[in-house]
């Protein structure tokens, strides 16, 4: 009987959390959903799965158990990269979860709850790995990387840092896609990807690619909300720490090979 006094005790206070999570939500959540805007072009974040054309992704599956955590249905919305912030400042959707960088610059437009840590890093083609053993090998060498990012400013920092007099030339690229299109098709010597979506990338072509060197440097991937959804922003902390509280983050990063990028707390605009 104490065995089961304590077990109901548990259930009750697990209860207690999810409702009070829960109630933190705005009531137009409450009833409709909450409104999750993506751009599922970016694996294994986000993006359509070839077999069936649905969403999938780290991102995709990680909505979904924020807004079970809530006690509410998640409402995806796929739109442009482009429509992004428009579209959270016009409040067609409620926040933003699709591999988004946490950047200062954006926050005077959104607040954005810092879940993910990743970091650019260069690779090349796979048969010309013995030219680029090490990453000053790249220096006076052609770099693509998508212009759509901070990439070309941490090409550009490492650069200044490490090449001296023979410094990079910097290639801008509609998207990391783009970027591996020019890199086998010899353009460019080598690229720049996250390191969340690199692996992922070279499980789908084996043999492609080798990673040159360590991520070079570091940036906070974040679930953005508008500056002023104090309440939703509240709740949605919640949920996730509760997420990670009770494991579930740890299993879906290790589900999409992204242990390594892990964040140990979690924070509120930590992006610079």
């Amino acid at each position: 009987m104490k065995f089961k006094s304590i077990m109901l005790v548990a259930v009750a206070s697990a209860a207690m959390v999810g409702g009070a999570v829960a109630a933190e939500l705005p009531a137009e959540i409450k009833q409709n959903g909450l409104r999750i805007a993506v751009v599922p072009n970016y694996p294994p974040m986000e993006f359509k799965d070839p077999a069936t054309a649905t969403l999938t992704g780290f991102d995709v599956e990680l909505g979904e158990a924020l807004a079970k955590k809530l006690g509410v249905k998640a409402v995806w919305q796929e739109t442009s990269f482009d429509q992004l912030m428009p579209g959270l400042a016009t409040q067609r959707f409620d926040i933003i979860l699709t591999g988004m960088t946490d950047l200062k610059s954006r926050q005077e437009t959104a607040s954005f709850i810092d879940y993910l840590r990743s970091g650019p890093r260069f690779f090349v083609q796979a048969s010309r790995a013995a030219e680029f053993k090490e990453p000053a090998a790249l220096c006076g060498k052609k770099v693509g990387a998508s212009r759509r990012t901070m990439f070309p400013k941490d090409i550009a920092a490492w650069s200044e840092k490490n090449c001296g007099a023979t410094p990079i030339e910097f290639v801008g690229t509609e998207g990391s896609a783009d970027a591996r299109t020019q890199l086998k098709q010899g353009r460019i010597d080598a690229a720049v990807q996250g390191n969340e979506t690199l692996p992922y990338i070279m499980d789908l072509e084996p043999n492609t690619y080798v990673p040159v060197g360590t991520p070079i440097a570091f940036q906070y991937t974040g679930l953005a909300t508008p500056v002023k959804a104090e309440e939703l922003r509240e709740a949605l902390r919640g949920a996730l720490e509760a997420l990670i509280t009770d494991g579930s983050y740890k299993a879906l990063l290790a589900k999409w090979k992204l242990s390594d990028n892990a964040i140990e707390k979690v924070t509120i605009n930590a992006g610079q």
